[in-house]
């Protein structure tokens, strides 16, 4: 099966046949709430520009739900500090989404 293009958001890997996307969060640019921090310079710009970001992260989750993909969503800090684990959960939601 090839693998689609154009899916909402631009999902960081799609396992096509399971319907499963996989976005990496940046820790700044989507907010984490332990690592997202909030630039003293232009704060108000930032603010709002990461609330943007959270906002469309919903969008895109929902978009590809109407769709009917699956959507995993990591924190980059997640990847960084154990990265096997976060690479079995991504694999148990494909697993059980394979028809």
């Amino acid at each position: 099966m090839d693998e689609p293009v154009g899916l909402p958001g631009s999902p960081d890997i799609r396992f096509a046949q399971a319907r499963v996307a996989v976005f990496v969060d940046g820790c700044f640019w989507h907010g984490c709430p332990q690592h997202g921090s909030q630039p003293k310079t232009n704060a108000t710009f930032w603010s709002a520009k990461i609330a943007r970001n959270r906002q469309r992260d919903r969008e895109v989750d929902a978009a590809l739900h109407n769709l009917g993909w699956s959507v995993v969503r990591v924190w980059e800090h997640e990847v960084k500090q154990d990265v096997v684990a976060v690479a079995l959960a991504i694999w148990a939601s494909v697993r059980s989404r394979e028809p």
